[in-house]
């Protein structure tokens, strides 16, 4: 069942906010002088198609309410331009935008801004129209599992190879943590991650973490309280580069093949085989094959955890791997990537709105065997999402779209006003379902 939060107060918005610049939310601009406040009027954001939506917004500087003041909107579909614009004035420090409506499901995004002097303040707020019946646009290729089998068992004819070395400065007097380099798919190609362990003896329940996007330097430490409380944890690097890199290095590699149309994730698109994204799917597996033998593990319990990219990988592990016993995600990424094609949002990395010539008939048909949607399908395990709608690197329309195609136990825990981030209460709440889950 989705769970629906209610619309804080005004008040309550106001406080909230104010603990979130604290915490350097990234809904508004940390030690920001503005602060929007907008309140839809359905206090779950949701609506029914063909029914108006209406927001309220406000504008406060040092905390203070303006009173007047004029305000740019622009309105239009989940991702895509604007249809309707126009510019509104506070009255007494409240303004009404009428948001419209939609006769499909999907979102509808309400952009602002504010100008003083040259000074440009902007926010944004989408509300959805029954969003529970969005279906991919994505269909699955009739040998999308012999594809996938075939290429897992080709890559176990590749030794493990795997190098070991105790770190330090992630250990503790609770936990061990490991740099681990482990050779997958052909000779000569590796990926890294960092292995947490209690350090208490026992058998432990295994997680494994795949990265979000980038190439960029990486650590356990946000996710240390894992192995704190009882569990063994993999976060995973992707590319093969060693992750405690200095930040200059990265930033080199990520210009050579990270953005842009040189981006890893369009890189081989052409062709499913040569897609530089096989080596990541099939590793995934593969550094399975090697933590399952990690002497702590408990020989039951495996959970796969990821956020966006992380989040999108962790549902391909899940589809094809029946070792796993359960699946958290966080606004999963690589979800429904041709949904453009509907005329609506489609997932990360948006390859028909940031890149140039990717609607061609070969890339498209290779997507489908890379997206998370077609793993989705086969995932037979309890699943554990959430997400916001103010996203806007994986929009709700798309989060949507895999949770509404999981067939096996799920909940969500949908928090609207959250962007592309997860708070460090909700990564305490995926920890304790996953504790629920255990057997």
């Amino acid at each position: 069942m989705v769970r629906k939060h209610s619309l804080l107060s005004a008040l309550s918005v106001l406080l909230f906010i104010c603990v979130a610049f604290f915490a350097q939310a990234e809904n508004y601009p940390y030690r920001s002088d503005y602060l929007w406040v907008t309140t839809p009027s359905h206090d779950n954001w949701l609506y029914q198609l063909n029914e108006k939506a209406t927001v309220k917004v406000s504008l406060y500087h040092y905390g203070m309410q303006l009173e007047t003041g004029t305000i740019h909107y622009s309105i239009g579909p989940d991702m895509l331009d604007a249809d309707t614009q126009g510019e509104i004035t506070l009255n007494q420090g409240i303004a009404t935008i009428n948001v419209g409506t939609m006769n499909k499901p999907g979102f509808r995004d309400l952009r602002l801004e504010y100008k003083e002097g040259t000074r440009v303040v902007r926010h944004h707020i989408k509300v959805g129209f029954e969003p529970d019946k969005l279906t991919p646009y994505t269909t699955q290729p009739t040998d999308f599992l012999n594809y996938w089998q075939q290429a897992i068992d080709e890559s176990k004819a590749i030794p493990l190879d795997v190098e070991k070395t105790f770190v330090p400065q992630f250990s503790n007097n609770m936990i061990d943590c490991y740099l681990l380099k482990i050779q997958v798919y052909k000779t000569g190609q590796y990926v890294y991650g960092y292995l947490t362990v209690p350090k208490k003896d026992g058998k432990y329940p295994l997680v494994f973490s795949p990265p979000g996007a980038g190439i960029k330097p990486m650590t356990p430490e946000k996710h240390l309280f894992y192995a704190e409380n009882g569990m063994i944890r993999f976060d995973m690097e992707i590319h093969g580069i060693r992750p405690n890199l200095d930040k200059t290095t990265y930033k080199e590699v990520s210009r050579a093949f990270g953005t842009g149309n040189n981006s890893y994730l369009v890189n081989g698109l052409d062709d499913k085989d040569s897609y530089y994204m096989k080596k990541v799917y099939v590793s995934l597996f593969r550094v399975l094959d090697y933590l399952t033998t990690e002497p702590k593990w408990d020989g039951k319990n495996l959970i796969v955890q990821g956020a966006s990219q992380g989040g999108g990988l962790a549902l391909v592990t899940a589809g094809l791997d029946k070792r796993v016993t359960a699946v958290a995600v966080n606004h999963p990424a690589l979800a429904d990537m041709a949904g453009y094609k509907a005329g609506r949002a489609g997932g990360y990395p948006h390859l028909f709105t940031r890149f140039t010539g990717m609607d061609t008939p070969e890339k498209l048909a290779t997507l489908p065997y890379y997206d998370a949607v077609n793993f989705a399908r086969l995932i037979n395990v309890p699943v554990f999402m959430t997400w916001g709608y103010n996203d806007n690197t994986c929009p709700p329309t798309t989060s949507y779209i895999v949770y509404n195609t999981l067939t096996s136990d799920k909940e969500a825990l949908i928090t609207p006003i959250t962007e592309h981030w997860v708070s460090t209460e909700t990564r305490w709440k995926i920890l304790h379902w996953i504790e629920r889950q255990l057997h």
